[in-house]
């Protein structure tokens, strides 16, 4: 009686007219599914739960037939399909009451191990399931799932298997719909439940340790070869194997310690210092001797524990001052210790002045109990004139055991100051000090010193700039270069086969006419020249002792001329003797001297080709 739809149909003939437009319905085919009204077109179920898992699309003829007329009751059909919607009336079922798994005890945790479905008739939404496994024996270490493709449970691993601890786990799983339609709830529980045994299958594991991670302390300096402890991992196979222990070597830290393959007693293998390292971290693996391939690993922290080794020192500075005006029990300095140690919590260092230091009336240490301690001054002012510094010898302990101490010496330096206590001085004006020199007074010394110094390099630069001065002017006079050049002769035969000394004295000359040392050649005569008139002194000089080698006989053969310059044996310019001179004063040719270089530029203007008079010629 469930309403379907309802069908209508219409007739041309006049409603007026007896009997003619009045339609009567009914069903042709699809009985006894669907019923007719005759007269509304009501369609309605005629079977009660029809079911869509049996049968889902009906077609339903439906005939139309007027009631009279003269042609006697004409009548239309039309065909209606009906498909049947599904509804969540059907609860889901499993195929079997038990499932029976294998798993292996080394599956992994979160890994699937097995799948079982339940079936549900409905479609779509209506066919979804959901799994869950009842409280109980595996609720700890499996899980399960649904795969939304298939709708089968899947069961996963939550915690892993160990063959040797438990061999066989079972637990109910329940199915159920996960849309509820509330219309069929009176028709029963959706839902199914079904047992899951699980056996699990023994493997060949690698060893297990007893402990996840293994901590060990050790004292710093321990002898090498010490045992600090060891590691223990055993087969829990049922044939069990015996296991042999190494390092997992990754760096040179490893190499501080040793295992035993045998027993995994771990030793040291070098000296440990815990200010240089206080932890080491290294793994060590196991592995079957019956299948070494079948390892496994720990992780091994070991601690250095520290000795007491090295004494407390004062941290900077380690020097100080005092004011010259300090009053007594003024503190003049707050000291702390360091200790290279590494000092553990509570670490406590004490201060005090050594016994030699503790009978002196200078000064004092107050230890403040906190591991700080003040420097205290004993005297009503200090000396700079007496004494400039003081050193004041501190001893520190420390309270870890074995207890070790330090004598730390504090360099005290005694400075002036003013009535705030503000440094003034404290090095440079000591030097002054027994004089009673003020600072202004210093300063008026400094800048006298240095205009002195002013002064003196003033003096020696014009003392040389008036000598260079004269040198030059000295190069220019030609009577200086007569001499200048006789001085700087050819050579060491021109020098003593004749006395230059003539020339700077013409009286030397009648005592020195003739040379027995050399050979005369036969005379030249060469043209007289008339004197010049300029430099009379010179000029008649110069005439006199060339008159007398043109007429000596027993004259060197070169004239005194040639040791104006650089000539003679050994020299470019060879001899400038007149005796090997041409006989004309045209045949001789004075060019080269211009290439003789400065020296010679003189020379070479007054015996030039062009330039050359003997009138000129002093």
């Amino acid at each position: 009686g469930a309403y379907v739809l309802q069908v209508k149909a219409t007739d041309a003939d006049d409603p007026t007219y007896g009997n003619s437009a009045r339609v009567v319905y009914s069903i042709l085919q699809g009985q006894p599914y669907f019923s007719i009204d005759p007269k509304t077109g009501v369609i309605r179920t005629a079977l009660p739960n029809m079911d869509r898992e049996v049968k889902e699309q009906y077609q339903v003829l439906i005939q139309a037939k007027d009631m009279g007329g003269q042609l006697g009751g004409l009548a239309g059909t039309t065909t209606v399909n009906i498909t049947l919607t599904d509804v969540n009336d059907n609860p889901p079922r499993f195929p079997k009451s038990i499932f029976h798994l294998k798993v292996p005890e080394t599956s992994h945790v979160g890994s699937a191990i097995g799948r079982i479905r339940a079936v549900d008739p409905d479609f779509g939404k209506n066919a979804e399931i959901e799994y869950n496994i009842v409280p109980g024996d595996g609720g700890n270490l499996f899980d399960i799932t649904t795969d939304e493709y298939t709708q089968e449970g899947v069961i996963k691993l939550k915690k892993p298997l160990d063959f040797e601890t438990k061999k066989a786990y079972t637990f109910k799983v329940e199915a159920s719909n996960l849309h509820l339609d509330h219309r069929f709830h009176s028709v029963g529980p959706f839902k199914d439940t079904a047992t899951v045994k699980i056996n699990v299958l023994d493997m060949d594991e690698p060893p297990v340790f007893s402990k996840p991670v293994y901590t060990m302390d050790v004292y710093e300096d321990t002898p090498v070869g010490t045992i600090i402890g060891a590691v223990t991992a055993q087969d829990l196979d049922a044939g069990s194997s015996s296991v042999r222990y190494f390092m997992d070597w990754k760096n040179d830290v490893d190499s501080y310690f040793t295992i035993d393959a045998t027993e995994g007693t771990i030793a040291t293998n070098e000296l440990l210092d815990r200010e240089s390292t206080a932890q080491y971290n290294f793994s060590i693996i196991a592995s079957k001797v019956s299948n070494p391939l079948l390892t496994s690993k720990v992780n091994v922290i070991i601690n250095v524990l520290d000795v007491n080794e090295f004494p407390p020192e004062i941290s900077v500075p380690y020097e100080t001052s005092v004011c010259e005006n300090a009053k007594p029990g003024q503190v003049i300095q707050t000291i702390t210790a360091a200790d290279k140690d590494l000092s553990p919590a509570g670490q406590r260092f004490s201060f005090k002045l050594s016994s030699e230091a503790s009978n002196k009336p200078n000064f004092t240490v107050h230890d403040y109990r906190n591991n700080t301690a003040g420097i205290e001054t004993r005297r009503n002012g200090y000396s700079r004139r007496q004494q400039e510094l003081y050193f004041l010898p501190i001893v520190i302990e420390d309270s870890s055991y074995p207890v070790q101490s330090s004598t730390n010496t504090l360099t005290i330096r005694v400075c002036r100051c003013d009535s705030d206590g503000t440094i003034q001085s404290c090095n440079v004006e000591a030097i002054f000090l027994p004089v009673g020199l003020s600072t202004g007074a210093l300063i008026a010394i400094l800048l006298c010193i240095v205009i002195l110094l002013v002064i003196v390099v003033l003096y020696v630069a014009l003392r040389r700039q008036k000598k260079k001065d004269t040198l030059m002017t000295s190069k220019e006079d030609i009577r200086d270069n007569v001499i200048h050049y006789d001085d700087e002769g050819g050579g060491e035969e021109d020098t003593q086969a004749f006395d230059i000394g003539a020339l700077r004295n013409p009286k030397v000359i009648e005592d020195n006419k003739i040379r027995r040392d050399i050979k005369p050649d036969t005379l030249r005569f060469t043209r007289h020249r008339p004197p010049a008139e300029d430099n009379t002194d010179i000029r008649d000089f110069i005439n006199q002792r060339l008159q007398e080698n043109d007429v000596d006989p027993s004259a060197p053969p070169y004239d005194s001329l040639a040791t104006y310059a650089y000539e003679g044996n050994g020299s470019v310019a060879e001899s400038l003797s007149s005796i090997d001179s041409l006989t004309t004063e045209a045949d001789q040719d004075y060019d080269y001297l211009s290439d003789w270089g400065p020296r010679f530029k003189i020379l070479a203007d007054m015996f030039g080709e062009e330039s050359y008079n003997p009138d000129k010629v002093t």
